[in-house]
Parts: structure tokens; C-alpha cells; sequence
């Protein structure tokens, strides 16, 4: 489903200003003991279209360990989107839902008026974990929509000469996925054969945005790092990858975002009062169900020491 009105991107031939690529360097941080790769948001780049947050973890290998332990904890007016590559993850949330992610499924969580979820290592698991967690901001006609969650064990394979594509989000030639988006959107991930390329065919009307996962990888020539977001702005029709000896790629993207937000800890709102409220809420055991599927002890909020101005439209 979409609301997103068509902001009206004028790109024309010899329109070269909106064919950015700039590259911003991902921001190291912890989830407890698991170490993150945040590439969303950070201080040159708030959004990618609907897209408000994205963390890289892993790879990792371990044995007698659970390396993903997430407490129970609140969110508003967002949607989570959990993607594996390896490993297992499994999600429980206060309308009763249990899941367990593997590899190439999708976990996607709308929070809208308000939600509670905890995520974890189970007991028995592969001992590898590696994947992405990204936040969709939910457009202001949606955001106080009743909270639900889909989980899809296998996303659709897209096979193309020189590779293959994973769709997590949107729709690509004549494969979608079977999950509600509230904006029009991509994510996919793009795996790329030793010695091939591989074209993706994109709306110009798309701001995107590039993570290198694995592997070694040129865009229109230039190498790829990891760790870095590249940031491709919009205009684009196609995007071409190259690997000289195979790797994978995450592509996101979607209409810049027409409205302001703020962020705060799980929260994404529009107004510091609406935040304010929402941590009261949680505190006062009020709002968001209890979290019934973990043994996990539920998180505190943060005090609220200060709020920066909502994020500029992207």
C-alpha cells in the first residue's frame, strides 16, 4: 500500500545535480555485547526516502553464546524490517507474535500507535549471525495505525544473468513482496557473481542508497568499501554492479520523505511532546503490552535530557 504522493522530481538529460554519490562512514556502536555498523541515521544523512535507520551486524561466529539479546522495549510510528543473511533471530512482541527469522526471510514489525518487542538468539541455533535492521518512518496519515507483524520466511529470488536478487521491500519487474509498506519503497539485496555485472533497473523518482555486505564490488566503476553508506540521490533509471570475484550489495530506497520527523531512542514522532508521552507510557506499564515470549527483563527508558529539532525532510 502507499500514501506517498508523487513529489514530482524533474530529471531531465544533462540533469546531473541529482545523480549524487557520496560516501559516509558508518558509525561503530553496541546492542549490549553485539557490536553494530550503523549506517542510518548520521549527522550528513537522516533519511533515504521512508528509510530512518539501518544497522549492519556481523558476521560472527560463536558457541555457547547468545550474541542478539534485546530486551523488551516500545516503539511508535515506525516500521522494523529485520533481514538475514545467516543465523537466527526470534521476535516476540506484546500482541502475542512469536517468530524465528533465518536466512533470506524478513521480519517486518509496524509499530504505528504503539508496540513492545524482544529479540534474541535462541537456544538452538547455527552459531553465526549476520544481517541488517532497518526503520521505515511511517508517513503522518499511517503513524497511529494499529500495531501488527508479518513474518515471511522466504522473500522472492529474482535470477539474473550475473547474479541474483533478494526483495525484501517494494516491487522489482514483476516480483513484490507480500507485505505492507505504508510509503513506495525498495530494499533488496543484490548478489553479484564472480567476474559479472548486473544492472538494476530504478524509479528516477527514488532517492537510493548502497551498503557493500560482503565481498568486493564496483558501482559505475568506482570500488565499494565496507562500512560506508553511498548515497546515489535520485535520477538515476538504472544502477550497475560489477564483482570481481563475487560479492553482495544492499540497495534501498524510496521518494524523498515530504514530512519533518524526530527520532528519539525507539521513537520516531514528530513532536517532543509526543515523545514525552510515549516514555511515560512505557514507564508507566501503559500503552504497549507486555512482552509475554521472553525471559528477558524489560528496558528502561533513557531520561529525557534533550531533544534535538526534528530531522529536515530528505
Amino acid at each position: 500500500m502507499s500514501s506517498n504522493q508523487n513529489i514530482g522530481i524533474k530529471c531531465g538529460a544533462g540533469d546531473e545535480q541529482e545523480r549524487t554519490f557520496t560516501s559516509h562512514q558508518n558509525r561503530e556502536t553496541h546492542l549490549d555485547s553485539l557490536e553494530i555498523s550503523r549506517a542510518l541515521p548520521i549527522r550528513e544523512r537522516r533519511m533515504v526516502g521512508p528509510w530512518c535507520f539501518l544497522d549492519r551486524f556481523g558476521p560472527l561466529s560463536f558457541e555457547n553464546e547468545k550474541p542478539m539479546a534485546v530486551p523488551p522495549h516500545p516503539h511508535i510510528g515506525l516500521q522494523t524490517v529485520s533481514f538475514l543473511l545467516e543465523g537466527e533471530i526470534q521476535h516476540t512482541d506484546s500482541l502475542g507474535s512469536e517468530a524465528i527469522l533465518t536466512p533470506g526471510g524478513v521480519n517486518v514489525m509496524t509499530a504505528g500507535k504503539g508496540i513492545a518487542h524482544a529479540e534474541e538468539t535462541p537456544g538452538v541455533n547455527s552459531g553465526s549471525l549476520n544481517g541488517l535492521q532497518l526503520w521505515v518512518a511511517l508517513p503522518d496519515e499511517h503513524r497511529h495505525t494499529a500495531p501488527s507483524f508479518t513474518n515471511i520466511p522466504k522473500v522472492p529470488i529474482i535470477e539474473t544473468h550475473g547474479g541474483l536478487i533478494q526483495l525484501f521491500a517494494g516491487a522489482y519487474n514483476d516480483a513484490s513482496t507480500p507485505l505492507s509498506y505504508y510509503s513506495e519503497i525498495i530494499g533488496m539485496t543484490v548478489q553479484v557473481h564472480s567476474q559479472h555485472s548486473i544492472e538494476i533497473e530504478t524509479n528516477p523518482q527514488f532517492e537510493h542508497a548502497l551498503l557493500l555486505l560482503d565481498g568486493d564490488c564496483a558501482f559505475e566503476n568506482k570500488p565499494l568499501t565496507t562500512k560506508m553508506l553511498y548515497y546515489l540521490g535520485t535520477c538515476r533509471e538504472s544502477l550497475n554492479f560489477y564483482s570481481p570475484s563475487g560479492c553482495r550489495v544492499l540497495v534501498i530506497g524510496g521518494p524523498p520523505f515530504p514530512e519533518k520527523i524526530l527520532m528519539w531512542w525507539n521513537f520516531v514522532a514528530r513532536t517532543p511532546d509526543e515523545i514525552r508521552q510515549a516514555r511515560e507510557d512505557w514507564e508507566a506499564h501503559q500503552r504497549f503490552g507486555a512482552v509475554t515470549g521472553t525471559q528477558m527483563q524489560r528496558l528502561a527508558a533513557p531520561d529525557l535530557a534533550r531533544f534535538a529539532q526534528p530531522n529536515p525532510a530528505s
